[in-house]
């Protein structure tokens, strides 16, 4: 069985985070993720649609949430969705739909995030970038020289 949710939207309000223990953080956020409106051929407008998902973030990234995830944010998300049960006050049955998350990125243009990020105790030649990483990754797959055909093909 496989149980997977990719969503990219906008962050509705800046998470809550809390923390079961010490070091046992846990967000909740809504994502807003967005179809654009067309028109069909027969002339029908359909209008722009927007629905509102709850995400629950654990640990590490949740620890990434709180410092630096806000209202507004564009986030990319991959996770697992939960749909649960419960009663409420007056006894009715209530429905809830969540997604846990498993990997979660911040997208759009860089931020003060970003710049937070890569700021270490490090020197600065020694921090890994990620066009440094995919410089040394392509330089690991160079073929060797062969040796030229005369073939004309």
């Amino acid at each position: 069985m496989i149980n997977k949710v990719i969503l990219v939207g906008n962050v509705g309000a800046d998470p809550e985070v809390r923390y079961i223990r010490e070091d046992q953080p846990v967000a909740h956020l809504s994502l807003a993720t967005t179809e654009r409106g067309f028109k069909r051929q027969d002339g029908t407008e359909v209008p722009e649609r927007t629905d509102w998902h709850r995400l629950t973030v654990w640990g590490r990234t949740a620890k990434f949430c709180e410092t630096y995830v806000k209202k507004g944010d564009q986030l990319y998300v991959e996770g697992r969705i939960r749909y649960s049960q419960y009663q409420d006050k007056n006894n009715e049955t209530r429905y809830s739909t969540e997604i846990i998350v498993d990997e979660l990125r911040k997208l759009g243009r860089k931020s003060d995030s970003d710049t937070i990020l890569n700021q270490t105790s490090q020197p600065m030649e020694q921090q890994v970038t990620a066009t440094s990483i995919v410089a040394e990754s392509q330089s690991d797959y160079t073929i060797p020289d062969q040796p030229v055909d005369d073939l004309p093909f």
